[in-house]
């Protein structure tokens, strides 16, 4: 058995594909446009790691999803949580559970998917303006 991929309902493909690649820095792997199913469905991976991908799936006609938080999560291991969060910040993405131990963060996507942030090896040493700041909203 061999993990696939997790797909994920999107309503603006434009906003989710700006989130998840230029903002999180995904890259997109596959699209697949299906004018019979009335969707499209864009595959992306984080860049060396093809083998585990998010499907954005994106019917045509609008649909509202709602409660995304009871998907769970999507969880990606980063290089710095830090520098990461601050790119994140400076393109105004929230960040719901800031990384206070310098080790875990929570941001959600425009759809209201939870993403855990996870630091690559052991937890960096806490660091302002992150270990005094609140969590905000739900994640």
């Amino acid at each position: 058995m061999k993990y696939l991929h997790t797909m994920v309902r999107v309503s603006d493909l434009d906003a989710s594909l700006d989130f998840y690649c230029n903002k999180l820095g995904l890259k997109e792997i596959q699209r697949k446009e299906v004018p019979e199913g009335c969707f499209t469905l864009v595959f992306l991976a984080a860049p060396g790691n093809e083998d585990a991908q998010v499907e954005l799936t994106y019917n045509w006609d609008p649909e509202e999803y709602s409660g995304g938080r009871n998907f769970g999560h999507l969880a990606y291991e980063v290089e710095d949580i830090y520098a990461l969060c601050r790119h994140l910040v400076d393109q105004g993405v929230t960040i719901n559970r800031p990384p206070r131990d310098g080790w875990m963060a929570f941001i959600r996507s425009p759809d209201g998917i939870s993403i855990e942030l996870l630091q690559k090896g052991e937890a960096l040493p806490a660091q302002e303006p992150w270990a005094s700041m609140p969590n905000t909203g739900a994640w």
